[in-house]
């Protein structure tokens, strides 16, 4: 089994990196194959509507911007489940997260495709600072996904208080997500 962890935090050490790499180690210690994108490592430009909002994407699925957007979605569809990690600004999902799920969203969903049909997706919404907001930003990723065709297999708030206990748990996750 394959799955791609997404983490869309600028700090590669921060704690949204960090969970998307635990749900890796524990996939990997049952010995599935896994992969972190770092999302603000990549251009992902924002969607603009093209041809009055009935562009190519609406009609065949196809962006005609030229970023990284494309192989991003390759990697998403070749593989058996996905993580997709976000720290929570302003009680919402990262700017880059909503800037890439938007486009595929209009790719995927309006243009009848289903390519992630079935595939499992486990949501992670990391807050820092005061801690508010995961549970906001958690219902608008699953609402992306849900669209998208994922199946949710967890969503999972993390806070500094309950760091210690979810990072054991994201493990677990991982290593049950391998098992299928």
């Amino acid at each position: 089994m394959k799955v791609v962890a997404i983490q869309s935090s600028p700090n590669l050490e921060g704690l949204t990196a960090t969970l998307a790499r635990v749900v890796l180690k524990g996939f990997e210690s049952e010995g599935g194959e896994g992969e972190i994108v770092h999302l603000n490592s990549l251009e992902i430009k924002p969607c603009i509507a093209c041809d009055g909002g009935w562009g190519r994407c609406r009609e065949e699925g196809i962006c005609i911007l030229e970023d990284d957007f494309e192989e991003l979605r390759r990697k998403i569809a070749d593989a058996d489940a996905l993580v997709f990690a976000t720290p929570v600004y302003f009680g919402d999902l990262s700017e880059s997260a909503k800037r890439f799920l938007d486009r595929l969203r209009r790719c995927e969903a309006f243009s009848g495709r289903r390519t992630f049909t079935g595939k499992r997706a486990v949501g992670i919404a990391s807050a820092g600072g005061s801690g508010r907001g995961a549970i906001r930003a958690l219902y608008n990723l699953e609402t992306y996904l849900r669209r998208l065709g994922f199946e949710i297999f967890d969503l999972v708030p993390v806070t500094r208080v309950s760091r210690d206990h979810k990072v054991e748990m994201l493990e677990k996750v991982g290593r049950r997500l391998a098992r299928g």
